[in-house]
């Protein structure tokens, strides 16, 4: 019986047959064939193919089909990708391989090829249509169901050779047996229909996959097999292409990777905490942290660090935050070679761009510095001229009665990071993480100073929030 499955994909991208075969009357029939091509022919659809699905076919119907795929492989292109996919009895002969219709009856070994389809015989349409890319997947050769026939004694499915641009894939190694399974799917193909959805993933890497899942499943008793002749990338499904936000987080996680700075992976927690890379942030910083603990030898004094430093990341971060060409000015300004310098580049020019050529940005207000008295109700600051080693006043004991200075030594009160294991920074101190000096701390107690970080000031801290307005004040005084 053959049936068109309708299917949304541009006309003549992509092209598939699909042919499932069960329901055999001469031979022993199989359980999943039919169900194994409905799967891979509605995998395929979603991922654009226009599908022919052949269900329990007959000689005439497979050669009407696989005719009518090489004619329509043709009129789509040389751009085109063309994919067949069998299921069902398959064997071997003289080193050729028959797939076999369900209408198939053989008493003798010599009239194979007049009651069965050479598997070839795809291959020869295909390479008609001179097209680039064309896959070619047998999940067939489950066992030989003419065992009773003189001189039929190969097993399996004998590796054909493919024209360029071929991909070919067998459900298990040449001359070997495929399984066809207890559920519904063979292993193979069940295995594939999930790989191949896999958005970005190489046809290369999909196979490769699967013959990982599949020796797993069988325990070994079935490797799946594959031969290529490509020569262009494929993928099934395409990857989303990022967002400017996803491209710049990623850009910086792959920043702070490079660093394998502990300091640098906290701040790009505080970042982004359910980023997309937080969980892979959170192993890295744990493994960081672990070394750092277990190992004798004493920290070096003066650390190379490949990413940016707690300067640098903080002044970009109050850059963000504003978002005005004053800010990323600024940066750029202080960091010309930085980490964030392209980033920032880019921005302060849409910026320049949205609000006409005034360097500073038309209609855009600089950030104005506030007074130390002008501090918010409520926050701890008692002394409007705080230096570094001014004793401070606050409701917090741990921050009253100690300066700057002092607290910077001090242990934390509260995990720098969420989640992070208290073995990692109960008990240590800032200066386990944290190169400060005056000066480095300084910058980042002027990102404080922007009207756009005052919601920042509330947020958790380790010495919590007054620490904070601490701080503001300090930088507003200048920092002295």
């Amino acid at each position: 019986m053959l049936t068109l499955l309708a299917a949304p994909a541009l006309a003549g991208d992509r092209l598939a047959l699909v042919v499932g075969n069960s329901a055999y009357g001469a031979v022993s029939p199989l359980a999943n064939p039919s169900s194994d091509a409905r799967l891979i022919g509605e995998a395929l659809e979603a991922l654009d193919f226009k599908v022919t699905l052949l269900i329990d076919a007959s000689q005439n119907d497979m050669r009407r089909g696989i005719s009518q795929f090489g004619r329509e492989l043709r009129d789509a292109g040389p751009e085109a990708t063309g994919l067949f996919y069998y299921a069902g009895h398959g064997v071997q002969s003289f080193g050729t391989n028959y797939l076999l219709p369900v209408d198939v009856a053989l008493n003798d070994a010599a009239d194979l090829d007049l009651v069965a389809v050479e598997a070839q015989s795809v291959l020869r349409q295909m390479y008609s249509a001179r097209n680039k890319t064309n896959i070619v997947i047998l999940d067939a050769c489950r066992n030989n169901p003419f065992t009773n026939i003189p001189d039929f004694n190969d097993n399996g499915l004998a590796e054909m050779q493919a024209p360029t641009g071929t991909f070919l894939a067998y459900a298990t190694a040449p001359g070997g047996v495929a399984l066809d399974g207890t559920g519904d799917n063979s292993p193979f193909t069940q295995s594939l229909a999930s790989q191949m959805s896999t958005p970005g993933l190489k046809v290369e890497q999909v196979f490769k996959n699967v013959r990982v899942e599949v020796i797993e499943k069988t325990e070994g008793q079935q490797t799946p097999w594959d031969a290529s002749s490509l020569t262009n990338d494929f993928v099934f499904a395409e990857e989303e292409p990022m967002t400017p936000e996803q491209l710049q987080e990623l850009q910086l996680w792959r920043s702070v990777q490079a660093s394998g700075d502990p300091v640098q992976i906290m701040l790009f927690l505080r970042g982004y905490p359910e980023g997309s890379y937080a969980q892979e942030a959170r192993s890295l910083l744990s493994v960081l942290m672990e070394r750092e603990l277990s190992d004798p030898a004493p920290p070096d004094p003066v650390p190379v660090a490949k990413g940016p430093d707690a300067a640098e990341q903080a002044m970009f971060e109050a850059a963000q935050a504003d978002a005005s060409a004053v800010a990323y000015q600024a940066y750029l300004d202080a960091f010309p070679q930085g980490v964030f310098a392209e980033i920032a580049t880019q921005e302060l020019a849409a910026i320049r761009l949205k609000n006409g050529t005034d360097p500073i940005g038309e209609g855009v207000t600089p950030p104005k510095e506030e007074p130390a008295a002008a501090a918010p109700i409520g926050a701890d600051t008692r002394d409007e001229n705080i230096t570094f080693t001014t004793v401070l006043s606050s409701d917090q004991a741990a921050i009253s009665g100690r300066s700057i200075a002092d607290l910077i030594k001090m242990s934390p009160l509260y995990p720098p990071v969420d989640g992070l294991p208290e073995e990692y920074w109960k008990d240590k101190t800032c200066s386990n993480c944290h190169q400060w000096t005056q000066d480095r701390l300084c910058t980042q107690a002027n990102s404080y100073l922007s009207l756009n970080m005052q919601r920042s000031l509330d947020k958790k801290h380790p010495f919590g929030g007054a620490m904070k307005q601490n701080l503001k004040t300090w930088a507003a005084g200048g920092c002295r």
